[in-house]
């Protein structure tokens, strides 16, 4: 089966994670998907494939080298997918021989995908598209990523002139919600070194992220009759209005790019009496998101001086770190990626990562984990969409990276 035939496949999960759940996974349909891929992973002759309690997918491709000793690679991919677009009824639909023109996903109301738009649809002309009807995202992030590590396997499994050394693979839940890594067991996984396939572009090779912070803005206002407020009322909505306006309006995700952090307001609420407002701040220098942070905390002092203490109350947590340098210890992650991708005909190329992954909070775990590139676009959006070659190169580079990590062991 191609990797394709899988993603196509795994649109009838509609296995979104909830952010308002406490549990773990926090939604059931991603334990329906877990075992559903035991199950799949079981009938490629991954023996020991399990789901754990919370929902974390499991398995082993043994070393087929006789008396094999070497570094343990892993692949991991995350099954959910975010909530806030339509994911519910998915329906793919193959686009042959994509001829460079609008895609029209949706004649009703009128949905196309546009190279006016998304200039680098046009690297895919003569290629093969994976789209939807225009009404929900396609989870190509991450089930695309699923589809290619389950393909490597079943190509490993099925061919025993691949050489390789052992392999472990893991699919987690929540990724979306920022808690993918939470319970991942890295001692029980066994793996020395990890890439997470969840990126967009074939040859994408990322080990750069964010360092990342949510920050909860907490506004207590005084109401009273407005036909006697006259210097004693205080609106909590106009003082979080204020706030916001505080921050450098050029400093937002619209306005950035590259290695440009930014403040992002992601939820309000609020009356005179209290508001809320909540931030997500990244930064990919970590001098400049330790000065975002303070930023904040500045502009809530200047507020409680002006409106009165415990005005405007903070609360900052950090989420992740820049992986950067855990992965630097390591470059022979990058390197072999680097090898695979130009071996199987592409040009890898690296860049920034604008948000985090699993492997950014694996790699502080003591699993360095880079990303890779799934040939997918468009993510968390109705105009996602994956090509079918690219997924195809993807696994090719995926059992590249195996063999070769093969070859870095030695017969014991």
């Amino acid at each position: 089966m191609r990797a394709y035939d899988r993603l196509i496949k795994y649109t009838s999960y509609p296995a979104a994670s909830d952010s308002t759940s406490a549990s773990c996974p926090s939604t059931p349909e991603q334990l329906a998907f877990a075992r559903a891929l035991v199950e799949e992973m079981l009938s490629l002759g991954i023996k020991d494939a399990q789901v754990d309690e919370n929902g974390y997918v499991y398995g082993t491709i043994e070393a087929n080298i006789p008396n094999w000793q070497g570094p343990v690679i892993g692949f991991i991919a995350h099954m959910d997918v975010v909530r806030d677009v339509p994911y519910e009824n998915i329906k793919p639909r193959l686009v042959e021989a994509y001829d460079g023109g609008e895609i029209l996903l949706n004649a009703e109301q009128n949905i196309v995908l546009s190279p006016a738009e998304f200039p680098f649809i046009k690297d895919y002309v003569g290629k093969d598209l994976v789209v939807t009807d225009g009404t929900t995202l396609l989870g190509a992030d991450n089930r695309a990523g699923i589809a290619e590590i389950l393909t490597m396997a079943e190509i490993l499994l099925s061919d025993d002139s691949i050489k390789h050394g052992t392999i472990k693979i893991a699919f987690t839940p929540d990724e979306e919600i920022g808690r993918g890594a939470d319970r991942f067991d890295v001692e029980h996984f066994g793996a020395d070194f990890a890439y997470t396939v969840d990126g967009g572009a074939f040859g994408e090779v990322e080990y750069e992220t964010f360092n990342a912070a949510t920050a909860r803005i907490t506004i207590k206002g005084r109401n009273i009759h407005p036909g006697t407020a006259k210097n004693k009322m205080r609106n909590a909505s106009l003082i979080a209005m204020e706030f916001d306006s505080l921050l450098p309006q050029v400093e937002r995700p619209e306005h950035t790019e590259g290695y440009e952090g930014f403040f992002h307001l992601i939820a309000m609420q609020g009356g005179v009496e209290e508001a809320g407002l909540t931030y997500i701040i990244r930064d990919h220098d970590a001098e400049l998101f330790q000065a975002r942070k303070e930023r904040v905390e500045r502009t809530a002092r200047w507020l409680n001086e002006n409106y009165g203490q415990g005005t405007v109350q903070v609360e900052l947590v950090d989420s992740y770190s820049n992986m950067h340098e855990q992965i630097k210890p390591h470059w022979h992650l990058i390197d072999i990626a680097y090898e695979a991708v130009r071996e199987v005909g592409g040009e890898p190329h690296s860049k920034p990562v604008r948000g985090g992954t699993d492997g950014a909070r694996l790699s502080f775990m003591g699993l360095p984990c880079p990303n890779l590139g799934t040939g997918s676009h468009n993510h968390h959006s109705k105009l996602e969409f994956a090509c079918v070659q690219a997924m195809d190169d993807c696994v090719a580079a995926l059992v590249k990276i195996a063999e070769k990590y093969g070859q870095r062991g030695r017969v014991g």
